[in-house]
């Protein structure tokens, strides 16, 4: 038996749309095909996509809910032939005859999920019976990892995403898109672009929906962002930290700056420079990470140079420290 979205992203039925959005992260970052080594990573992939675009939009998950709370109103089966519904599980029409007419709300349930997931023999026959309709397409959400450099310039990239969508006959397939985006400067960690039009394609004629890109920054040894403000480790000499001294680096945004190391200082100490994250509506500030790093003596004289300072600091205990 097929697992359901919450099994394919790991959640229970009562999982927020923050897990929602955390599990599909993972997932992503796993079995990405590009990425991956996993041999079923393409089928994976988009079995977690088809997934989370159910449960990220709550209109759909409160479908899929429903289908899940009330199993006897679908007939599922490999042998059948129809349109794909959730978990490529297969809408049946035939056997709901008159002795089913007291399911309420039946045909309001096929008109829903025909217009979100393509049809059945059930709209098909109601099409039949009356005009065809326009249907505004879905709107879709992806998420790209960019270069924290990026949040202080903005940049146009190209990129190929993996869109959960909906084939001819209605069902779940995965699409290649390959786009021109532009980034902004001052995007924040999990803000969105919108590309109008970029979405679903409309049904009879319906206008496109939109497409919502996620904004991530990748993480990196020396550099990380929340929000708006970044993380940078700046490696500094142990003489550097022990006197206090006036050091010169490179920041994310390209400039060089002079930066006082406070004396005495420890790996780990941060330092706070106001407004020089993210430069959004409300800046971000850029946090240096301290991080001493001691040369390796190589020559007599360096040997010579770490025994005079282990005599100077004959008292000091480091295990004790």
């Amino acid at each position: 038996m097929p697992k359901n979205h919450y099994e394919v992203l790991g959640l229970s039925r009562n999982a927020t749309q923050d897990q929602i959005k955390k599990a599909y992260r993972k997932l992503a970052r796993k079995y990405h095909p590009d990425v991956s080594k996993e041999s079923d990573a393409e089928a994976k992939m988009q079995s977690i996509n088809v997934a989370y675009d159910t449960l990220s939009n709550e209109e759909k998950k409160a479908e899929y809910d429903f289908q899940l709370d009330h199993p006897e109103a679908f007939y599922q089966s490999g042998a059948q032939t129809g349109t794909g519904g959730f978990d490529n599980s297969h809408f049946y029409s035939q056997g709901f005859n008159q002795q089913h007419s007291n399911f309420s709300g039946f045909e309001d349930l096929f008109g829903r999920f025909g217009s979100g997931f393509g049809g059945s023999n059930y709209q098909y026959q109601n099409q039949q019976r009356q005009q065809q309709r326009s249907y505004q397409g879905e709107d879709q959400h992806a998420s790209i990892e960019i270069e924290p450099e990026i949040a202080y310039h903005g940049a146009t990239q190209q990129i190929t995403l993996q869109i959960p969508t909906l084939n001819a006959y209605g069902e779940p397939e995965v699409q290649r898109k390959t786009l021109q985006v532009k980034i902004p400067k001052g995007m924040k960690e999990g803000q969105h672009i919108r590309l109008s039009g970029q979405g679903q394609t409309g049904i009879n004629g319906g206008k496109n929906g939109d497409l919502y890109i996620e904004i991530h920054y990748k993480d990196t040894a020396r550099i990380r962002v929340e929000g708006a403000d970044i993380y940078y480790n700046v490696n500094i000499a142990p003489w550097e930290a022990a006197l206090g001294q006036s050091i010169e680096i490179s920041t994310p945004e390209g400039q060089k700056i002079q930066v006082n190391v406070p004396k005495n200082a420890k790996t780990g100490q941060q330092l706070r420079l106001k407004d020089k994250g993210i430069p959004s509506k409300v800046p971000g500030h850029l946090y240096l990470v301290l991080n001493i790093v001691y040369p390796t003596a190589q020559t007599e004289h360096e040997q010579q140079a770490y025994q005079a300072f282990s005599e100077a600091f004959a008292t000091f205990k480091p295990r004790n420290a």
